[in-house]
């Protein structure tokens, strides 16, 4: 069943039961918000969203108002802009002045919208925070409540799309701000820092220690990529600046639709890490072609060919033949054993499967996933 309304002087059908907002995208006529977000419930609670509504007394926010037939809804109403104004004058009495510093600027959904109305930075003589930056001692997440404008959207994140619930309003007026479990820190709570509530925050209140001062984000070259920590195929945006990576945000993916979990999101420091091996090891003996030398009296190895030296992939794979058909010939298919890993692709697992069973000769394999 639909409806048909007007919107700004246009025509608009839309299902029953949706709201002026969904009904104005859906039409591709833009209201701004700060408090929406689409994978949310909505709440009104930041009136940006407010229009004008024919025959209706006073201003109505757009994201939470039935459509009916026969509405008739101005969105660019002297009214809902004049409104829309005072509020982000509002917020800016109570927010940091340092855009310039910040590192959401030039992403910032407060700062689109603040250019997008003109609103200067008002003169304000009147009370204002000044939270110390929390000092919570969780590795993932910065928190600046100076930054906050008290959308909930973390809030909601973190109920409905992680369920968890570690993420709460405390107070009411002046004094509201977020909190974490019982008002403790993020690290006690409930919080599994699966950092939904980072990926939906419309400011930089809440964001990754990782990136910090990592760069901008039209300095940032963004990479779809598939998360190799297990086999569940969550998409990732991976955010990279001179070949390294920045920041991971959640891709567009069946299996995840724009959200991940702490490995997905914050696990990606071994990609670039001094430690990380970028070329097969291999013992100097195996290289040499010699025999594995003998150990000495204590159980070491006095001979240096037991060092490991670097290799060709080439190389190392031929040595690994090598020995497997050593081995099988010796002692038969029975002294193999593979383990699979819930990190690999069901097709791989297949194959290392192929791999066992048919060349090794064994049925001696298991997967991670089953231990």
């Amino acid at each position: 069943m639909s409806v048909t309304l007007t919107i700004n002087n246009r025509r608009v059908v839309a299902a029953d039961g949706a709201t002026i907002l969904e009904a104005a995208r859906a039409a591709g006529i833009r209201i701004p918000t700060l408090c929406h977000h689409p994978d949310l419930s909505d709440v009104g609670a930041c009136r940006m969203c407010v229009v004008s509504v024919e025959r209706s007394r006073g201003l109505q926010t757009a994201c939470t108002t039935p459509v009916f037939d026969g509405m008739v809804v101005d969105s660019e109403s002297p009214d809902a802009r004049a409104t829309r104004r005072f509020v982000l004058e509002m917020l800016l009495t109570d927010h940091p002045n340092e855009c310039m510093t910040c590192e959401v600027n030039g992403n910032c959904e407060l700062q689109d919208l603040v250019y997008e109305y003109e609103v200067a930075w008002p003169d304000h003589d009147g009370k204002r925070h000044a939270y110390p930056i929390d000092p919570d001692p969780n590795p993932f997440i910065l928190i600046d409540r100076n930054k906050c404008i008290v959308c909930s959207r973390c809030v909601r994140a973190c109920d409905s799309i992680n369920g968890v619930e570690a993420i709460s309003i405390v107070h009411r007026g002046f004094s509201a701000r977020i909190a974490f479990g019982m008002d403790s820190t993020m690290q006690d709570s409930p919080c599994e820092f699966c950092g939904s509530c980072v990926e939906v925050c419309p400011t930089a209140a809440l964001w990754p220690k990782m990136s910090i001062g990592k760069g901008r984000p039209w300095q940032f070259k963004q990479t779809p990529t598939t998360c190799s920590y297990c086999g569940v195929g969550c998409q990732l945006v991976l955010h990279t600046r001179d070949n390294a990576i920045v920041k991971v945000t959640g891709g567009d993916g069946p299996a995840n639709h724009g959200y991940t979990c702490v490995k997905g999101r914050f696990g990606y420091d071994f990609v670039n890490h001094e430690d990380r091996l970028s070329r097969p090891l291999v013992r100097r003996y195996l290289l040499e072609g010699k025999t594995k030398p003998k150990a000495g009296g204590n159980g070491h190895h006095t001979d240096t060919g037991m060092e490991l030296v670097e290799t060709t992939w080439d190389s190392a794979l031929d040595i690994t033949a090598r020995k497997f058909a050593e081995v099988k010939k010796q002692h038969g298919g029975d002294a193999f054993a593979a383990l699979c890993s819930a990190r690999c692709t069901n097709e791989e697992n297949f194959l290392m499967a192929k791999l066992t069973r048919q060349v090794m000769q064994t049925h001696n394999i298991d997967h991670c996933a089953r231990l």
